[in-house]
Parts: C-alpha cells; structure tokens; sequence
C-alpha cells in the first residue's frame, strides 16, 4: 500500500474511533510495521493533522460539542428609554442578545453586534452609549427594530418573548 493513500486510511480509521487506537492495532490492520505507523502518523502532524499520542494509543483531538443553541429574530419597537427594560427581559428569561437590526429606508439592513448575556453586560452597554453620546440605531427607525436572540432552550426564547410581548414591545 502506497503511504499517502495509507495516511488517508490512518486518518479515516482515527475519525471513526472515539477511544485511542494503539500503533500495533493500526499496523496490523494496515499489514505494516509499528515503526511505519509511527512515521505516518509524525507526517501526518507535519501536515497539520490534530492527532493526540496518548498512553493507550493515538486519536484525533476533537474540540468538545458545544451545547446546541437556538436563535430566532424579534421584531420590537419602545422608546429610547425602554432600552434597558427590553434588554432585561431578555436576559432575565436566560436569552442573549446577539445584535440589533435596523432596516434603514436609505442605507438598508443595519446590523450592530451586541452580545448581551446578563444584565451586567446591559448595564455596560448602556454606559457605553452615555458615555460616548452615541444615538442607538432604533432612532434611525422610529424605535422599530430587530434583535437576533439565542439561547439553549426553544422554551427560553418563547420566554423571552413573553416578557417583551408583556411590555408591549414585541410586534408581529
């Protein structure tokens, strides 16, 4: 077996193993020596390959899952006042607050990212604003806006729009 389509082999076995798989294991089912493993396996590193040598064996590194995430897009209108209670009821529901969309008349879709988890990140936000005398975007559009929201539970963002509903913020 040609080494090239031997490492491919290597990688595929790897990317189907979740426990570590030893040298001689992979020699014997690609009938070559350990040594030869081990040297595809150091050649298979220099290219990049995310392989773990480990006292059992080798594997792939894999980055741990992230927890699945469910975002859906709210259409909201309140004063410039109401920001910080519309961004409380999202966070205190256990959503994030991923941007604001604008849709703009001239300019079109505006997007600013936010990234509010809690209400430390909403008090922030707000400073930020005073502190530089910035406008927010809803002022371009009469307070009509969108917000990306996110959260781990369908039934986390059904409550965060609740409570915005409850305000009187949330549009159809």
């Amino acid at each position: 077996m040609e080494g090239e389509v031997r490492r491919q082999q290597i990688m595929e076995v790897l990317r189907r193993e979740n426990a570590p798989l030893s040298g001689t294991k992979l020699a014997k089912h690609m009938g070559v020596s350990r040594q030869v493993i081990v040297q595809d396996i150091a050649l298979l590193r220099a290219s990049y390959q995310d392989i773990l040598s480990t006292n059992r064996g080798y594997m792939l590194y894999r980055q741990p899952k992230e927890p699945e995430r469910y975002t859906r897009v709210v259409k909201v209108k309140h004063r410039k006042e109401d920001i910080i209670r519309e961004l409380d009821c999202i966070v205190d529901a256990g959503g994030k607050v991923v941007n604001v969309i604008v849709e703009h008349e001239i300019y079109g879709r505006l997007v600013g990212e936010l990234v509010i988890q809690n209400r430390a990140d909403v008090r922030k936000f707000m400073h930020k604003v005073e502190e530089y005398g910035t406008k927010p975007l809803t002022d371009l559009t009469e307070g009509v806006h969108f917000h990306t929201i996110e959260a781990q539970q369908e039934e986390t963002l059904d409550a965060a729009c609740m409570a915005l509903a409850e305000e009187g913020f949330l549009l159809d």
